[in-house]
């Protein structure tokens, strides 16, 4: 593949991917990752790949290597409420924004899982089609966020007993919609998403 850091260092680029954001329940998660080089061919190694590809153990693994790894990493959510108000596409681009705001070193460049653009970002970016497969530090930030969103899940299923959260994260699977109509919603469910 091209060059994907425009002729940059990797450890002033931050890879930035969301998760959750077809989900019934919940807010939807962001976490943006800065890898230097040296990183690159031992994440590879670990099995470092798009989150949607790795097992929950596998995931679970690699979180702490990435974070000994990673030069910055920060995470980014935006609430059920603010996705009802603003959009699935303007809250995830919200929750994004926060993610590398909290970075410890500001991104010369952002590379973006998917085809559009992250608007309200005023620095350098690149979107990237399927790149969390094609980008480690956009992996990286996919596992991180897939992670850190499924043990909020865990903890929220507590909360609400009987929607089966710590099983299906939150998405419309046949058990959430039954116990929707048989439940109703709760509080951070996405009201836009239910009808």
């Amino acid at each position: 593949m091209t060059d994907l850091w425009g002729g940059r260092n990797p450890a002033v680029c931050a890879g930035v991917d969301e998760v959750g954001r077809g989900s019934l329940f919940g807010p939807v998660f962001a976490a943006a990752v800065i890898l230097p080089p040296q990183a690159l061919p031992i994440l590879q190694k670990a099995g470092l790949t798009d989150s949607k590809r790795l097992t929950a153990r596998a995931r679970a693994a690699l979180v702490p290597l990435l974070r000994r790894q990673a030069l910055s990493w920060a995470l980014g959510q935006a609430s059920a409420a603010e996705i009802d108000r603003h959009g699935i596409r303007a809250a995830t681009e919200s929750a994004m924004i926060r993610a590398l705001q909290r970075l410890s070193i500001a991104p010369e460049l952002v590379l973006i899982d998917g085809v559009l653009p992250l608007r309200g970002w005023q620095g350098p970016q690149r979107s990237i089609i399927k790149g969390d497969l094609h980008c480690a530090a956009i992996s990286a930030a996919s596992v991180v966020a897939k992670q850190e969103r499924d043990a909020l899940l865990r903890r929220l299923a507590v909360r609400f007993p009987g929607y089966g959260l710590e099983r299906h994260a939150g998405y419309g699977t046949a058990q959430h919609r039954q116990a929707l109509a048989s439940l109703g919603a709760t509080p951070l469910h996405r009201q836009s998403f239910l009808h």
